[in-house]
């Protein structure tokens, strides 16, 4: 039934072989892997009004210098990764890029910092997707978390689908976005060339001085338009051939749209002096100026929700494949680097849900909340991953190295510089957890590293002499609980295997045992039967105590086999109804130590139900 359930929401297993089909387009590519940058400008736009509008309409009037400033610095990003997919033609992420060129430490920490951004790139955009939707319409104000679950369960069922499907899908809302908004920023240059320049007819109330501290942060906080911008150069492996080339049309493409939106987005915004009202987003102002409240600004306002919704699919082709490659060179649990029935990174997927989901109810759908935390962790990934690209250029020294030296060298100062500015300015407010967590996370993935080697030498057959002394014959332990037909099979197999038979029961009830010995006697005279009392009514204690004593007593190598007779129920609802004794038994006695050097083997003998 699970099964049938999966296949219905995932679609049917596909073999190994065609994951040469699942490669994308670049229509499919730029809505799988643009709808982070190109929705920034929902979140982007919103944390540069809430930031300048305390200042009142002193601070607001700074709104066009501020987005000028970070579409320069989205340009400088934009050749900078352009540079990367070039220099890296199998996928050039900043983990990647940074290890190869600084060293394994600076690659573990832009690691780091890339997974926390993408963690935060879907709370960030579902909840600010949610918001924008509640902008038209109000009532749904005090659901956001509700609404927000509800999309990226959405989300995670058509990731888990895979790549080709997913982005099919997700080209139809970042389509219609480009569209709607396009569409609204001519028709409201149109009108701002006819009407002339706004004003503030009720100026914002001023409750802090316009300070250089005060421009700093408000730059800090609309330096988020720029996350999601690296997820192309990690992706290139999924574009069809020749990936490189079509992966760097995407990231042009992507970037020239994105410096539109956001560019005319803030220009419209100052020039007819817009302010929101309490309970709406800054753009839904502005679509409501523009278009007026009907039907229009209501498609604006969904279009939006739908973009932002999938710009949480940046971080789901991103996330994924990034821990892919970490679990692969033993930094992460291995299950990470493992695809899924759909050929995608399954695991990464279920994994960057669940933590999203949290994110989402632990901070109650507030983006603004969430924003502090945001941006940190992209902006040193990209410092980290510029600076290397400087150093792969000069160990090469092919062609052009010296301009592209400097195309990087000049993104990793200008990233570096910007990461500085966000880190002192939202220090207070929150960014001091992702510094917290980054060292945290990096002394982690040494410590996952250091056991996975740890077991490999122990598992290691050097130094192992080729041949063995063979093992004594083997005694056997089997735990009853009374008798029945599912032991009687387990009997046979151990009287199979082995001469030295001991049954024992675990007594939870005086008197109990004796009974169970009575029918024991009728069926196996031969075979001893112990019964280990418990006082505390437990099962798994006493046995583990008893296995313990007979190692001791038998301490001379030969091997202990524990046969658990099990019955299995028909259906897998009625095993609900039973206690899983021999579950728990089978849990404890593989993760408990061995005394006195004794070798124990446990074998499940299983007795399936017919109804």
């Amino acid at each position: 039934m699970f099964d049938r359930i999966k296949y219905f929401l995932i679609g049917s297993p596909l073999p190994t072989q065609q994951i040469g089909r699942q490669r994308l387009n670049k229509i499919r590519a730029l809505a799988a892997f643009s709808p982070d940058a190109l929705s920034s400008i929902a979140y982007a736009n919103q944390e540069i009004y809430l930031g300048l509008a305390v200042a009142g309409s002193a601070g607001l009037a700074l709104a066009w210098p501020i987005g000028l400033a970070i579409t320069t610095l989205l340009i400088i990003v934009a050749l900078s990764y352009f540079q990367t997919i070039q220099g890296y033609p199998s996928g050039g992420g900043s983990w990647i890029v940074a290890r190869d060129n600084l060293g394994l430490l600076p690659g573990l920490i832009a690691a780091t910092a890339l997974l926390i951004d993408y963690l935060l790139t879907a709370a960030v955009s579902l909840t600010a997707g949610v918001e924008a939707l509640a902008s038209a319409f109000p009532a749904l104000w005090g659901h956001r978390v509700i609404v927000a679950l509800i999309i990226l369960v959405v989300i995670t069922v058509l990731n888990l689908r895979g790549l080709r499907e997913t982005g099919t899908l997700m080209a139809i809302p970042v389509y219609l976005f480009v569209a709607v908004y396009l569409a609204m920023l001519a028709y409201g240059a149109g009108r701002a060339l006819l009407e002339g320049p706004g004003s503030f007819v009720v100026a914002p109330p001023v409750t802090h001085p316009l300070t250089l501290f005060l421009i700093s942060h408000a730059f800090a906080t609309g330096c988020t338009a720029l996350t999601g911008i690296e997820s192309i150069s990690n992706g290139v492996p999924v574009f069809q051939p020749p990936e490189s080339k079509n992966a760097g049309r995407t990231l042009i493409v992507m970037a020239l749209l994105m410096g539109v939106l956001f560019v005319g987005s803030i220009g419209l915004t100052q020039y007819f002096a817009v302010m929101a009202m309490p309970q709406e987003t800054i753009l839904s102002a502005l679509a409501r100026r523009i278009v007026g409240q009907g039907p229009a600004h209501a498609l604006i306002q969904i279009a939006t929700l739908l973009i932002l919704a999938v710009a949480a699919n940046t971080s789901f082709a991103g996330f994924p494949r990034v821990s892919a490659l970490m679990a692969a060179e033993g930094f992460l649990p291995r299950q990470l680097a493992a695809l899924g029935d759909r050929l995608v990174y399954a695991n990464g997927i279920v994994f960057l849900s669940i933590a999203t989901g949290l994110l989402i109810i632990v901070f109650e759908g507030n983006t603004h909340a969430l924003i502090p935390l945001f941006a940190i962790g992209a902006f040193l990934a990209f410092t980290l991953s510029q600076a290397g690209m400087v150093v792969h250029w000069w160990r090469e020294r092919g062609r052009g190295w010296w301009l592209k030296s400097i195309i990087n060298g000049l993104g990793a100062l200008a990233t570096g510089a910007a990461a500085i500015l966000i880190v002192v300015s939202k220090f207070i407010e929150g960014a001091w957890i992702t510094i917290l967590l980054i060292p945290l996370f990096v002394t982690l993935f040494f410590s996952i590293r250091a056991h996975y080697r740890a077991v490999a030498a122990e598992l290691s057959l050097r130094g192992m002499p080729p041949s063995l002394r063979p093992s004594p014959p083997t005694r056997v332990v089997i735990p009853i609980s009374g008798v029945h037909r599912a032991l009687v099979e387990a009997m046979n197999f151990a009287q199979s295997i082995a001469k030295d038979i001991t049954a024992v029961y675990v007594e939870l009830e005086p008197g109990a045992g004796e009974r169970v010995r009575e029918v024991w006697q009728d069926w196996w005279p031969d075979v001893p039967m112990v019964i280990v009392p418990s006082p505390y009514r437990s099962i798994v204690g006493p046995l583990l105590d008893f296995l313990d004593e007979t190692d001791r007593q038998h301490n001379d190598g030969q091997m202990a086999t524990v046969v658990l007779p099990e019955f299995i129920p028909a259906g897998w609802w009625q095993g609900l109804l039973h206690n899983q004794t021999a579950l728990l038994l089978k849990a404890a006695l593989l993760y408990s130590r061995r005394q006195f050097g004794q070798r124990r083997v446990i074998i499940d003998v299983p007795y399936h139900l017919r109804r």
